[in-house]
């Protein structure tokens, strides 16, 4: 066996140098450090270390195979990478990019020694429950109530929960970063102005925020650029956050947060914004997204889509994102959107790439997490403890390998003349 390294208890056959020897075929000698339940271990010491500690994340990856399987198995600890998470789960992902798909001769080999193992190992019968923390939505894709449910899995977890993660204006989206020595709190603030004065927001203004969140763009507006704004949430929780925020700060005369779906959206406006929820309305709707932002501005007025984009076959979230953070989500090549904006009657202005500041705005996310985690976890558990760190971690790494962007994309509605500046400097 290539996997020379191994150790475990006296006798049965030790289970960690088994289970190498079922993705031997399909990815060669081992590159990670295996540690199995029963002591045994396999693969090169010095190479990150997975560790397998219940037959149940074995029962869970056979029952589903590949992302998903893996992910519920992490989060219940029933499997472990307790190492650098960044390193390790990079790693994994190279591997799995390196082999590609398997030949069938490899394939079959692979699955012929996982299910002798599986059946010795009694692993055949029932899946095990699925986490608690996994999103449970019901319903036809993409309608009201569905959204609703799945909104709700995400945003209404506490809001105490994301103070102690995000910045203190509670902005849930990527910063605008200046230099190295720019803060998180800093960045929210400079990304709010860039959006702000990308729309062309003055006093007297009106802007309709889509998908509001918990209030820091309609906040800011209202305060630093004297808009009157109409911000849109289907999550009663934030509705009420940014409601005592408005009051707390004195903005009732110029904030009004609803609780209202974007296609139940009425009014003219002469600034329309939405940061970072077209990926959370599908792909059939959004044709109807594309068209609500489109009918909500003024002839001459602009539209803002702030918006995360995924190259690949897959457009999704992916099976972790789309059963534990955000449920039905979707993204897709920036061009891709920039074709609906333009079919709903839009005229795209600017595309404004920010990829690396993601980065370093969820490096601010991460390093609050774990400043805060003991307080994390008494809000919330260990087992939502550990989906937030693989969502971050991983997320990170999304946006600095490239298979995820985010741009800000700036249009106009035709009908009557802009006023957007031919020389912009943002």
């Amino acid at each position: 066996m290539s996997t020379a390294l191994v150790s475990g208890a006296s006798g049965a056959d030790p289970i960690a140098p088994r289970l190498a020897a079922v993705v031997e075929p399909i990815v060669g000698e081992l590159p990670v450090r295996l540690r199995a339940w029963d002591g045994s271990s396999a693969g090169p010491e010095d190479a990150p270390e997975v560790v397998i500690s219940s037959p149940d994340a074995l029962r869970r990856m056979l029952w589903h195979p590949g992302e998903l399987g893996a992910a519920q198995a992490y989060v219940t600890g029933e499997a472990d990478l307790p190492g650098d998470l960044d390193e390790t789960l990079s790693l994994l992902l190279s591997v799995g990019q390196t082999v590609g798909r398997p030949s069938l001769k490899a394939s079959a080999t692979a699955l012929a020694r996982l299910t002798g193992l599986a059946r010795e190992l009694r692993l055949v019968g029932a899946p095990p429950a699925a986490p608690v923390t996994q999103a449970r939505v019901r319903g036809r894709l993409h309608s009201q109530a569905r959204d609703r449910e799945s909104i709700h899995h995400h945003y209404d977890l506490s809001t105490d929960f994301y103070a102690l993660i995000l910045d203190p204006s509670m902005a849930y989206s990527c910063g605008y970063y200046a230099d190295e020595t720019t803060t998180l709190e800093q960045a929210q603030h400079a990304k709010l102005s860039l959006i702000c004065t990308k729309l062309g927001l003055e006093a007297g203004s009106t802007l309709l925020d889509v998908g509001c969140g918990w209030g820091s763009l309609a906040i800011h507006a209202a305060r630093h650029f004297g808009a009157r704004v109409v911000g849109l949430t289907i999550a009663a929780e934030q509705q009420r956050f940014v409601q005592e925020r408005v009051r707390a700060e004195g903005l009732e005369h110029l904030v009004e947060v609803r609780l209202c779906d974007y296609r139940d959206a009425t009014g003219h406006y002469d600034a329309v914004a939405s940061v970072e929820m077209g990926e959370h309305v599908g792909e059939r709707n959004y044709p109807t997204y594309a068209a609500v932002l489109a009918r909500s501005v003024r002839p001459g007025g602009r539209v803002l889509v702030q918006q995360m984009s995924r190259r690949g076959r897959r457009p999704g979230g992916g099976a972790f994102i789309e059963s534990f953070i955000a449920p039905d989500m979707h993204m897709r090549p920036v061009g891709e959107t920039v074709g609906y904006l333009e079919r709903a009657g839009l005229e795209v202005r600017d595309v404004h790439a920010l990829r690396e500041h993601y980065v370093r705005t969820v490096a601010g996310w991460i390093e609050r997490f774990e400043s805060n985690l003991d307080a994390i976890t008494a809000l919330v558990g260990p087992e939502m403890v550990r989906v937030w760190r693989l969502y971050l971690v991983g997320g990170s790494a999304a946006f600095r390998d490239g298979r995820m962007g985010v741009d800000q994309i700036l249009a106009v509605r035709p009908g009557a003349a802009h006023t957007l500046p031919a020389r912009r400097e943002w």
